[in-house]
C-alpha cells in the first residue's frame, strides 16, 4: 500500500515538472500578451509625431477627413431627402403611362406668364419643345409637361433666381404633385457647399439636371444632361473640328489643362493639385487664382507664378492641338469645358467624383472619355500614355459624334432627353445602345420604323448585310387630263422591263377621277394605284405597300430607259444611304444677296439631285413624315418643288454625304403646268425664286447649311470609250 501511493506521488511530481519545463514558456507567454501587445503599441511611433515620422501636411491638416466645407453625410443625406422627397420614384410608380395611349407622346408646355421672365438658356429650351414634333398645344393630348417657370438657375444669391416656385406650382391645375411633368435645371445650391437643393418640391416630376450626384439620380427615370451656357445656340451648331473619318494630326500636347483654381472650397483640391502633374512639355496644366473678389485674401505663394503662367497660353490654342484634356469638377460637378473638348476632338479626362455623366442611360461613355478619380491623379499621365494610338483615333472620333449627334445644339439636347423618356414609354420598341452610339445616332434612328438593324440603311456593313434586290418604282402622276399621257405609259413599261423592278405604284395627285382600270397597260410586275390628298408632300409618305429596301421615284413626265433603270439601282446597292439619281442641281452662296441660291445650270459642282428620277431607301419616307415637323411639311405643300429640296437637306444632314449622279442619256427637263406653258419664262423664273425661298427657310430651320457638294459622277465601265458594244453591259446608254 505504501509502495502503490509512492509510486502515484512520484507520477504526480514527474507531471508537473514536465509540465513545467516544456509548457511554462506559452504560459508565460499566454499571461504576458495583452501586456506586451499594449507595449509594442505604445513604444510605436504616432502617425502625427513629427520628431519620430516626417509628414508632408501639417498634423492638423491630417486630422480633418478632406476638406472642412464639404457638407458631412448627414448634411447631404439631409439636402437629398428636402428635394427628392419622392426618391424612391420609377416611371412604373411615379408616371402614368396611361395619358400616352391615345395619342401618343405629345409634350405641353406651360403658357408663359407675362409678369415671369424667362432667362436666354430656358427660353431656348422651350422653344426647342415647341419646334419638335412631339408638341402639343392641347393640354388634353399632353403625355408630358413642361413648366413655363424658369427652374435653370436655383442658387439663391443668382439673379435669375425665381422665388416662391413652391406656391406657384401648387397653383397649376395640371400639376398633380409633379406627375407627368420634366423639370430642366443646370444650377442647383449656393456657397459654401453647393447642395442639389432646388428651393421647391418636385414631388413625382422627372428630373432632367446638369452636374448630378449619382447618389441622387433615380435610375431609369431622372435624367443627367450637359451644362451648357447661355450663348450655346439653338439649332445647327457649329461642327466637330475633326472631319468625318478623318485622321487628325500629331498633337504636340498629350494632356492638358488651363482654368481657374479655387483657393478654399468645395471643388478646390482636385483643382489645387494638378500642377503636380504639369511638366512644361507635353503636360501642360495651368491655373489662375485671378478670380473672384477677395481671390487676393486667400492667396498662397504659388499665385503670383501660376498667373503669369496662364496668361502665356491661348485656351482655344490648348485644346486645338492636345489629345487629351482634363475636365476636372468645378464648385459643381460639371463644367462648361466638357461640351468644348467634345467638340475640339480633345479626348475627356474625367475628374469629377460622383458625377453621372450626361445621357449616360444612352450614351457608351467609355468609347469617348477616359473616367478618372480625383484621389488617384498622379497617375492620370502614365493612364492616358499607355492608351494605344488607334483606341486614339477611335476615341476622337467618337467624340465628334457625340458632339454633333447630341450635344451641339439646344435642340439636340432637349430632343435627346424627350427620345429617352419616349423610350422608356415602350421599352420592346425602344433603341438599343448601338444605336445611340452608331451614325448616324438615337435621334434619326427611329424604333417605331425598325427595331432590327438591317432595316435601316446605315448598318448595312456592321450587320454583315445587302439592301434586298428589287426596287419599288413610285410615279407621281399629276396631269390635269382625265386620260393617261402617253409618257406616263412609256415610262410604266421602261420601268416594268428592269429585271430588278418588284412593283410599280402610282400615286394619283390629279383633281380629275382615276382612269378605268382597263386603261392601264399590261405590266409584268403588280402594278398599284394610289389615291393621293393633292399634297406635295404625299410622295415621301411612308406607305405600307412599299416593302423592298430601294424606291425609284419619279415623276411622269420623266424619260427614262430599262438600261438606265438597271445601272442606277446597281449603283445605289452600294450606296444605299444616299439619293443616287440623274438629274442634278447645285447650290452656292450669293455674298451680294447675302442667302444661298439655287441653279440648274450644268456645273462640275452638284449638290442635289431631284427626286423626279432618284433611287433612295424606304426609310427616308419615315424619316420624312414622323421625324420632320408638321410645320416644314406645310412649308413644302406651300412652295413649289420644295419637295426634292427638303429630302435632299433630311438625307444630307443624316448622312454628311453629297448625292450620287449617275449617267443619263438625256439632259432631264422640269415640266411646267399646262396652264403656264404659254408663259413659262415668267413661271420658270417664278418657280426658281420659290426654290431659292424654301432653301433658305430650310437653312434658317436647320441651323446651318446641311447639303454637302461633290464632283462625282458614276458612269458605267467603257461608257463612251472606242471598243465594242458587245464588251459594253449597257450599251444602250449611249445612243441617243
Amino acid at each position: 500500500m505504501q509502495t502503490r501511493k509512492k509510486y502515484i506521488f512520484l507520477t504526480f511530481l514527474a507531471s508537473w515538472l514536465l509540465l513545467f519545463f516544456f509548457g511554462g514558456d506559452q504560459l508565460r507567454r499566454l499571461a504576458f500578451f495583452s501586456g506586451r501587445k499594449a507595449e509594442a503599441r505604445r513604444n510605436w511611433p504616432h502617425w502625427t509625431d513629427r520628431s519620430l515620422l516626417k509628414s508632408f501636411a501639417a498634423p492638423e491638416e491630417l486630422q480633418s477627413d478632406g476638406d472642412p466645407s464639404l457638407p458631412s453625410p448627414r448634411e447631404r443625406r439631409a439636402a437629398r431627402l428636402s428635394v427628392y422627397k419622392n426618391s424612391r420614384c420609377r416611371m412604373e410608380t411615379c408616371f402614368d403611362f396611361s395619358r400616352c395611349e391615345k395619342n401618343g407622346f405629345k409634350v405641353f408646355t406651360y403658357p408663359q406668364e407675362r409678369d415671369q421672365p424667362l432667362s436666354e438658356s430656358y427660353s431656348k429650351i422651350l422653344t426647342s419643345i415647341e419646334r419638335s414634333r412631339y408638341y402639343t398645344p392641347n393640354p388634353e393630348e399632353a403625355c408630358l409637361f413642361i413648366l413655363s417657370i424658369d427652374t435653370l438657375d436655383r442658387d439663391h444669391l443668382s439673379g435669375q433666381y425665381v422665388r416662391n416656385v413652391d406656391e406657384k406650382i401648387r397653383g397649376f391645375p395640371l400639376w398633380n404633385g409633379g406627375r407627368n411633368h420634366l423639370i430642366f435645371n443646370l444650377y442647383s445650391g449656393t456657397w459654401p457647399n453647393y447642395t442639389e437643393d432646388l428651393g421647391f418640391d418636385i414631388g413625382q416630376a422627372i428630373l432632367a439636371k446638369a452636374s448630378f450626384y449619382t447618389e441622387n439620380f433615380r435610375p431609369g427615370f431622372d435624367i443627367s444632361i450637359p451644362l451648357f451656357s447661355k450663348d450655346h445656340p439653338q439649332r445647327g451648331g457649329e461642327r466637330g473640328w475633326l472631319s468625318q473619318d478623318s485622321i487628325p494630326p500629331k498633337k504636340k500636347y498629350l494632356l492638358v489643362f488651363k482654368g481657374k483654381r479655387y483657393l478654399t472650397g468645395i471643388g478646390s483640391g482636385t483643382r489645387n493639385a494638378l500642377h503636380h502633374i504639369h511638366n512644361g512639355k507635353d503636360i501642360v496644366s495651368l491655373t489662375t487664382c485671378k478670380h473672384g473678389k477677395d481671390w487676393e485674401k486667400h492667396k498662397d505663394t504659388r499665385c503670383d507664378k501660376d498667373n503669369v503662367d496662364y496668361e502665356k497660353f491661348d485656351y482655344q490654342e490648348l485644346l486645338h492641338n492636345s489629345t487629351f484634356c482634363i475636365v476636372p469638377r468645378g464648385r459643381r460637378l460639371g463644367s462648361f469645358r466638357f461640351l468644348e473638348a467634345l467638340q475640339a476632338a480633345c479626348i475627356p479626362v474625367l475628374l469629377s467624383d460622383g458625377w453621372e455623366l450626361p445621357f449616360a442611360e444612352a450614351i457608351d461613355w467609355g468609347k469617348a472619355a477616359v473616367v478618372g478619380n480625383e484621389r488617384l491623379l498622379l497617375q492620370i499621365p502614365s493612364a492616358v500614355r499607355c492608351i494605344h494610338p488607334e483606341r486614339v483615333l477611335a476615341f476622337q472620333q467618337q467624340t465628334q459624334f457625340l458632339w454633333d449627334a447630341y450635344f451641339s445644339s439646344v435642340d439636340k439636347i432637349v430632343h435627346t432627353t424627350l427620345e429617352i423618356i419616349k423610350d422608356r414609354l415602350l421599352p420592346h420598341r425602344s433603341r438599343s445602345r448601338f444605336l445611340w452610339n452608331t451614325l448616324p445616332g438615337g435621334l434619326l434612328a427611329l424604333p417605331d420604323f425598325s427595331t432590327h438593324l438591317g432595316d435601316f440603311p446605315f448598318y448595312y456593313l456592321q450587320h454583315g448585310s445587302s439592301p434586298s434586290e428589287k426596287f419599288t418604282a413610285f410615279i407621281r402622276a399629276t396631269s390635269s387630263a382625265g386620260s393617261l399621257s402617253q409618257s406616263i405609259l412609256r415610262l410604266i413599261q421602261a420601268v416594268s422591263g428592269s429585271q430588278y423592278c418588284a412593283q410599280i405604284l402610282v400615286l394619283w395627285s390629279c383633281e380629275k377621277p382615276l382612269p378605268p382600270r382597263g386603261t392601264w397597260p399590261q405590266t409584268t410586275v403588280p402594278l398599284t394605284i394610289v389615291q393621293g390628298r393633292g399634297k406635295l408632300s404625299d410622295r415621301f409618305f411612308p406607305y405600307a405597300a412599299i416593302q423592298t429596301d430601294a424606291v425609284l421615284s419619279l415623276d411622269e413626265h420623266t424619260s427614262l430607259s430599262t438600261s438606265e433603270v438597271d445601272f442606277a439601282f446597281v449603283v445605289w446597292r452600294s450606296f444605299p444611304e444616299r439619293i443616287v439619281g440623274f438629274p442634278s442641281r447645285s447650290h452656292f452662296w450669293d455674298p451680294e444677296q447675302r442667302r444661298w441660291g439655287y441653279t440648274s445650270k450644268w456645273t462640275n459642282e452638284l449638290s442635289i439631285v431631284l427626286t423626279a428620277a432618284a433611287f433612295y431607301h424606304r426609310y427616308y419616307h419615315s424619316l420624312f413624315t414622323e421625324y420632320l415637323p408638321a410645320g416644314l411639311r406645310e412649308l413644302v405643300d406651300g412652295l413649289a418643288a420644295c419637295e426634292d429640296i427638303l429630302m435632299n437637306v433630311l438625307v444630307a444632314a443624316v448622312t454628311k454625304l453629297p448625292p450620287i449622279k449617275v449617267t443619263q442619256r438625256k439632259q432631264h427637263k422640269e415640266s411646267l403646268p399646262q396652264q403656264v406653258k404659254g408663259t413659262a419664262g415668267a413661271a420658270g423664273g417664278r418657280r426658281f425664286s420659290q426654290q431659292q425661298d424654301c432653301l433658305n427657310q430650310l437653312v434658317d430651320w436647320f441651323g446651318y447649311m446641311p447639303l454637302v457638294s461633290s464632283q462625282l459622277r458614276l458612269d458605267p465601265v467603257l461608257f463612251k470609250d472606242q471598243v465594242s458594244v458587245l464588251r459594253k453591259k449597257y450599251p444602250r446608254l449611249e445612243k441617243p
